[in-house]
């Protein structure tokens, strides 16, 4: 395993609100426009997660691919369409977004359920 998605996102959620606490104007500001931003409107929210997600690839920020991970699990994405938004994180971010992809795949596979058993 690359990363513990999962603990990640813990870990980060703590340290955030020591950020949220010390400056919370700003983070309120912050909050404001990711809410503004998610909100479906000719696109979906899980579109617009799948496009953050590949945003996170490219800009290889590895906290924010465990949070678009988890809030594309929880908008209904599936696998396939966490690869195809890989595809195209790729294609923008060429060869460092290949090695990326990997880690934003493993974050999906983490958070979402296990497949049923054949």
């Amino acid at each position: 395993m690359l990363n513990d998605w999962v603990a990640m996102t813990r870990e980060y959620s703590a340290k955030l609100r020591d950020v949220r606490g010390g400056i919370p104007d700003v983070m309120k500001g912050f909050s404001a426009v990711a809410q503004a931003s998610l909100k479906g409107n000719a696109l979906d929210t899980k579109t617009k997660e799948l496009l953050a997600l590949g945003v996170a690839v490219a800009v290889r920020c590895d906290p924010c691919i465990a949070f678009h991970a988890e809030a594309a699990v929880k908008q209904g994405a599936s696998r396939e369409e966490i690869l195809e938004t890989m595809a195209v994180a790729i294609y923008m971010g060429a060869g460092p977004s290949v090695m990326y992809a990997a880690k934003a795949l493993e974050a999906f596979d983490q958070f979402a359920p296990a497949p049923p058993a054949a």
